[in-house]
């Protein structure tokens, strides 16, 4: 494995606020290289003070900003694919998108707000379609994440995190909610793994199971039908409502739901095997998640169903497919028009055993594929037949270049790299081809 290059790179020699080009030009001319003669630490402390005096005086600034809040904004981060390691930045005051303050504007001067402002101010990010980062600020000045948008959507005087939301706030049952409220999940355990907030825009119907969830998450801002309370650590997630709420719902926009697909509006043709799988961005993707979530599959998702085909997706069709009874190929987390065909009519067992309808037509031949043996036979330290029986067959279609002694019974890094070549010769990037075979690469492999 290529030892990986790292990038050196001074984070303040690219600012283009007035101090720091005051100061590399005042550098240029300087025998010592120093400027004004302060250290480094004492002249940064300067500049930070002026800062934090400028913005007080347009507005009252919440508490200093936690350890982890981003250093310079700005700086768009980084794109981690459907669900970011960080969900928020810490908090931290208004910036403009040069890094410098700004005074947001269309922001309350005052605290109170109403919940058709709460509404209607969320919406404009989400026809904005603002997209998601931890580190980058909209034009308005706040920060473009989970927290930041609640903040903007509240009119808060600064960028708040999920830590510190709730002091804004006070908590309230779910019979209660009406839209401006937030549902808000902060991990005190591990705050920057799977604290979100979403601001609750409405129920979808009197059952009160799913709702309307205006929120910042990646790709960037939505609304989107969400089950209640959400679609991972749903019982986390706490109901709050702004202490600075006046008046009632008068005014509010309507959030027109989109309705959610159920069988008996997804009764559709098969669309074909080529709109599912890695690489695959269509609605039939959105439609085939959201119809394994209502037979059982939640639990596979950290986020809403989506058009992008991703591992969750294929996890959760595989054990749809389990469900029914069947294996091998026939179980491996592809829709084929079996599948599908249970979905739509509602028929078939649901995952967990329950059975919904009259059971569908019978699995198709596995075509002398031998059974996957699942995801845990090909992880680091494991040992069995399943390991040798995939070297062999790497070997034999050609990617066997990496082992130097053959194949054997324990997984070890040229396993891993030929399975990674292999992959990629399917045209697949990404996590699809992460070294590690699913029930497509051993399909494929074995066909």
């Amino acid at each position: 494995m290529e030892t990986p290059v790292f990038e050196e790179f001074d984070p303040a020699s690219d600012c283009d606020c007035p101090g720091c080009v005051h100061r590399r030009r005042a550098s240029a001319h300087s025998p010592t290289g120093r400027s004004g003669g302060l250290p480094t630490a004492q002249r940064v402390l300067v500049v930070a003070s002026a800062a934090s005096a400028a913005l007080a005086a347009g507005h009252a600034l919440p508490a200093a900003a936690a350890p982890h809040a981003p250093a310079r904004p700005g700086v768009p981060a980084a794109d981690t694919g459907d669900e970011p390691a960080t969900p928020q930045g810490g908090k931290a005051p208004l910036h403009g998108p040069s890094g410098t303050p700004a005074k947001p504007s269309g922001v309350l001067k005052a605290p109170t707000t109403t919940r058709a402002e709460i509404i209607n101010r969320a919406k404009t990010w989400i026809a904005a379609q603002v997209p998601y980062s931890m580190n980058a600020y909209w034009s308005d000045g706040y920060r473009q994440d989970c927290s930041g948008f609640v903040s903007m959507a509240w009119g808060l005087p600064g960028n708040e995190w999920t830590g510190s939301l709730d002091q804004y706030g006070v908590r309230i049952s779910k019979d209660e909610l009406q839209p401006g409220d937030i549902l808000l999940f902060h991990n005190p355990v591990n705050p920057e793994k799977g604290s979100h907030v979403v601001i609750f825009g409405g129920w979808t119907d009197y059952t009160h199971t799913y709702y309307i969830a205006l929120e910042e998450t990646p790709a960037h801002a939505r609304r989107q039908s969400t089950p209640y309370a959400y679609w991972s650590h749903s019982d986390s997630y706490v109901p709050y409502r702004y202490k600075g709420l006046t008046g009632g719902t008068e005014g509010v926009t309507p959030v027109t739901p989109a309705a959610p697909v159920t069988p008996a509006a997804a009764k559709t043709a098969y669309p074909g095997a080529a709109s599912f799988g890695p690489g695959a961005n269509n609605k039939y993707v959105t439609q085939l998640g959201t119809m394994l979530i209502a037979r059982g599959a939640g639990a596979y998702y950290t986020a809403g169903p989506g058009p992008v085909w991703s591992d969750a997706d294929g996890r959760a069709t595989q054990a749809f497919q389990l469900a029914q009874g069947w294996t091998g190929a026939d179980a491996d987390g592809l829709p084929g028009p079996g599948t599908w065909e249970l979905l739509v009519t509602g028929k078939g067992k649901s995952i967990g055993g329950a059975v919904v309808g009259a059971a569908g037509p019978p699995a198709p031949a596995s075509h002398g594929v031998p059974d996957y043996p699942g995801m845990a036979m090909f992880r680091p330290g494991a040992s069995n037949k399943y390991v040798t029986e995939l070297g062999k067959q790497l070997v034999k279609k050609g990617f066997g270049r990496y082992y130097t002694t053959g194949p054997g019974p324990r997984w070890g890094e040229p396993d891993r790299r030929n399975v990674e070549a292999f992959q990629r010769a399917q045209g697949w990037r990404g996590g699809a081809a992460d070294g590690y075979p699913g029930p497509e690469t051993w399909r494929r492999l074995f066909s």
